[in-house]
């Protein structure tokens, strides 16, 4: 079923930039389901290699992570 809806110039020309290839209902589908944190693997895949230009700077982070958890202490709980 197709629906008939109004869009400001504004919106319709966001929209239109986000659109490429895809038509303008996968794009507003994509945008609802990403507001409701409804992510999927591609999502998560364009990090992928997102530091491999910057392997110096990723290891100083890693460094600082590990040397952070080193910290981190639990607290006992009793029941």
């Amino acid at each position: 079923m197709v629906k008939v809806i109004s869009l400001s110039e504004d919106a319709y020309a966001k929209l239109r930039a986000l659109k490429g290839d895809k038509s303008f209902s996968e794009v507003v589908v994509e945008l609802v389901d990403e507001k409701k944190g409804k992510g999927n693997a591609k999502d998560l895949l364009k990090f992928a290699g997102i530091w491999k230009d910057r392997a110096d700077e990723w290891e100083k982070i890693k460094k600082q992570i590990y040397e952070d958890r080193k910290k981190f202490k639990l607290r006992d709980y009793k029941w």
